[in-house]
């Protein structure tokens, strides 16, 4: 064989290998329905139920932190997170979970949190009514 030829067969190779790496280190999204079909890690995106209480007791373990969570689907389950609470949890406006099912607990390697924007509607009306008003007195 030539040289050309199994060069070519090796970055093949490397090829492949790169591909079905990044493949099977991906996950997907779903919802807690989903979760319950697979023992796959899923990514899955909802709200906090407000209404149920949080669980976290620091003096007594402080890496055990549950709640409970409605997927954008709307169904709700028990989430447990094995770390600490994270900083304003219950200002999040959305919660995107990465783990899986055990049993009826959502087990959460991942937890990130997309808070409330500082900058709302009024306080924009605001900012431009007082822009104007002084372009108004120039």
């Amino acid at each position: 064989m030539k040289k050309s030829s199994i060069l070519g067969i090796v970055v093949i190779a490397i090829a492949i290998a790169v591909i079905i790496s990044t493949y099977s280190n991906t996950s997907t999204y779903g919802s807690f329905h989903d979760a319950e079909k697979t023992q796959d890690e899923l990514h899955i995106v909802g709200h906090l139920n407000k209404g149920k209480q949080l669980y976290y007791e620091p003096t007594k373990d402080a890496n055990y932190f549950s709640f409970y969570m409605l997927d954008n689907k709307g169904e709700e389950c028990k989430v447990v997170f094995t770390g600490t609470k994270p900083q304003d949890f219950e200002r999040s406006e959305q919660i995107v979970l990465t783990g899986q099912m055990r049993g009826k607990e959502f087990h959460a390697s991942k937890i990130l949190m997309k808070c409330p924007s500082k900058y709302t509607q009024d306080k924009i009306e605001t900012t431009e009514a007082t822009a104007t008003t002084k372009q108004a007195n120039i």
